[in-house]
């Protein structure tokens, strides 16, 4: 089985000590900052792209790729390990937008709606390399093939993460890479996953108690290097 080939901020440590709450890896591809102004005005925002990709408006769709396109990319990577396949998972989830705005309901925001055909879109390609088996050398499957990635601090922590991650299962898996990585929030992710607030926060807890486990060295080998 190959590795993930995840583009993961490598300077996180999956650790045993509980961290404060309220403490997240930040997005990898976001910058850290203060509060941001405009979050108060999310609801409204949200609610504006809506009304305008369902009028068929070019520049809300222009609007919502400006926003959200360069984080979609990311997540898609992450979820199917080739930034070509990323690209076409972005395309795809627009013109699924586009085709399936009539039907918004506003039951969760338009934002984790298009997240969450972006996943599903995501989950389809996944499904269709496997039956295709497009992906050489045994490397098929649900963990995608691994990418080449830029020269990284800690090369031996980067493969050792990417080989437990792809040991998780695929929903832990996806919970861990949207909650720690992309930085969604718990409701976030279940209206994305279409599961609970409770089931989120429950399998991120057990992906990080597998993580641990494949990562911490065996108790013998510790007390050996003493």
């Amino acid at each position: 089985m190959g590795t993930m080939g995840l583009a993961l901020p490598w300077r996180a440590r999956i650790s045993s000590v509980p961290r404060e709450r309220g403490t997240r890896v930040e997005p990898s591809e976001h910058s850290a900052g203060g509060p941001n102004p405009a979050a108060m005005d999310a609801p409204t925002e949200d609610a504006a792209l809506a009304a305008g990709c369902r009028a068929g408006n070019l520049h809300a769709y222009e609007h919502l790729y400006t926003l959200h396109g360069a984080r979609m990319k990311n997540l898609a990577r992450n979820l199917l390990g080739s930034p070509v396949d990323a690209e076409d998972a972005v395309q795809d989830t627009f013109l699924k937008v586009q085709r399936s705005i009539a039907g918004f309901r506003g039951q969760s925001s338009f934002i984790t709606w298009t997240y969450r055909i972006l996943i599903n879109t995501c989950y389809d390609a996944r499904r269709s390399r496997l039956r295709k088996k497009e992906v050489a050398n045994d490397d098929s499957g649900e963990t995608p093939r691994p990418e080449p990635r830029a020269p990284v601090a800690h090369p031996s922590l980067r493969m050792a993460l990417e080989r437990a991650l792809a040991s998780l299962t695929r929903h832990q898996r996806d919970v861990f890479l949207l909650y720690e990585v992309e930085g969604f929030h718990h409701a976030e992710i279940a209206g994305m996953l279409e599961i609970s607030e409770t089931a989120s926060k429950n399998t991120l807890f057990q992906a990080k108690k597998n993580l641990r486990r494949l990562l911490e060295p065996p108790r013998s080998s510790a007390l050996e290097a003493r």
